[in-house]
């Protein structure tokens, strides 16, 4: 039996036990998106399928270095960090090329903790498109930087002077793909293994760069496709002598990196409902909705969607990444990116969202605000034509220019509360408060340049 052909709790206990695996891997994705696993033995596993497990709800009450929120009500010293239900989901059955006779599954917190889960957050934002007839698609693209570096080595050099693992500016380059043929036909055959599959790789503009897109699907499986290849492009290069980061920003010389968002709608039919080529751009009445809703909701769910405080070191005119809360036909200086084309091409790109996003969190921001639109009938505003970073935005357009003011927009949002729950945006809103305490907390090089000898 193949991975890809469970589709049910008997399909994964007979794809185990037809292995004879001992021990299988599970794993969880925490609030910013980083995937907290274990090893656990075929029994366990088989009593889980049926049962659920206890995962201690901590990996949601905890930041990416493992240091407890003090600032959140659904968990912390308060309630003594117990044990949160985790339902295994069959269909996420994976194989990892590199572990011999090991298989992967995908978790999802259930119960009160599923107010505050990621997966759990785009799962009902999905549940509610197809209450409203509405069947979402959707993918991920990434831009990763490679570093010739180790885990050990970074920290030795204080993430200063780092070597990448090619020089220069060389977007799109033949020469580079051709040298590192063998490490791109590994990234290409681990993602078909993993099914998330890479529909088009290539070098980015900037040292060392990738950008991979990977092949659309039904939007929570697509979540899943982006959450697990960040995480194994960071295992695959690690186990290369290498390393990955999806930081938004890593160096004030280079572009930042995107993680766009391509999205789609069909309805009950299958066929799309974006599509009309009776429209202008062959925008359909539906499609300018979900628009005007995405693009009315951009600066009250940014914080959603540029979730940490390198987000916005990436937001700045000139360096492909949108600046206020724009709209245009082909056009990638908007941060939303109207694609004309096909009924089965037609789509929008957010082009907001950057690489360190949490796939699940900010793909529920750009489905849950499009449907938004759709259901209060909300119009765009005229689409930028030429380069939107010298327009002066209006009020209602302009976006938070830092994590904190981004996170009192989405606590303050009625339509967020609405939306996605006043649990859910508590919960992520105050934990986005404290990464920008954590970050208020230390000294940065320019502060010392700037300030040591002169003031």
């Amino acid at each position: 039996m193949k991975p890809e052909s469970v589709r049910s709790l008997a399909d994964a206990k007979k794809i185990v036990e037809e292995r004879n695996i001992t021990h299988v891997k599970v794993g969880v994705f925490d609030m910013d998106g980083v995937l907290r696993g274990k090893y656990i033995s075929r029994a366990k596993f088989l009593s889980a399928l049926e049962n659920g497990f206890g995962f201690c709800d901590v990996v949601l009450g905890w930041d990416s270095n493992d240091q407890l929120y003090d600032n959140t009500k659904f968990t912390g010293w308060h309630t003594a960090y117990p044990d949160a239900l985790v339902r295994l989901i069959p269909e996420s059955c994976r194989e990892i090329p590199f572990e011999e006779n090991t298989l992967f599954f995908l978790g999802q917190f259930v119960e009160r903790a599923e107010a505050v889960c990621p997966r759990g957050l785009l799962r009902r934002v999905v549940a509610k498109a197809e209450k409203m007839g509405f069947k979402a698609y959707g993918s991920c693209e990434y831009e990763f930087f490679l570093f010739d570096e180790t885990p050990e080595s970074v920290r030795e050099k204080g993430y200063r002077n780092l070597q990448p693992m090619t020089p220069g500016f060389f977007g799109y380059s033949g020469l580079r793909s051709s040298v590192w043929s063998e490490l791109y036909h590994e990234i290409l055959s681990t993602a078909e293994t993993m099914r998330f599959p890479i529909e088009g790789l290539h070098t980015e503009t900037g040292p060392g760069v990738l950008e991979a897109a990977i092949t659309f699907d039904e939007l929570l499986e697509a979540a899943d496709r982006a959450a697990l290849f960040k995480t194994f492009m960071k295992v695959l290069a690690q186990r290369r002598g290498l390393m990955a980061t999806f930081m938004a920003k890593w160096s004030n010389n280079w572009p930042g990196q995107s993680g766009h968002i391509h999205l789609s709608l069909k309805g009950k039919d299958g066929a799309t409902v974006f599509h009309d080529a009776k429209q202008p751009h062959n925008m359909s009445k539906t499609m300018r909705h979900f628009l005007a809703g995405q693009q009315q909701l951009m600066p009250e769910l940014l914080g959603m969607v540029a979730q940490t405080v390198n987000s916005y070191s990436r937001l700045i005119p000139g360096f492909w990444a949108p600046t206020n809360a724009t709209w245009g036909i082909e056009n990638r200086t908007c941060a939303l990116r109207v694609i004309p084309g096909s009924p089965k091409s037609q789509r929008i790109e957010y082009r907001i969202a950057a690489a360190d996003a949490n796939p699940y969190v900010a793909l529920a921001a750009a489905l849950a605000s499009g449907l938004y639109g759709i259901e209060n009938k909300l119009e765009p505003t005229e689409p930028i034509t030429g380069n939107a970073y010298e327009l002066k935005p209006s009020a209602k357009l302009a976006l938070p220019a830092t994590l904190w003011e981004a996170a009192q927009r989405l606590k303050k949002s009625k339509a967020a509360n609405e939306l996605f729950g006043e649990e859910f945006v508590e919960h992520f809103a105050a934990t986005r408060e404290w990464e920008e305490r954590e970050f208020r907390k230390h000294i940065t090089d320019w502060e010392l340049a700037r300030y040591f000898e002169i003031i």
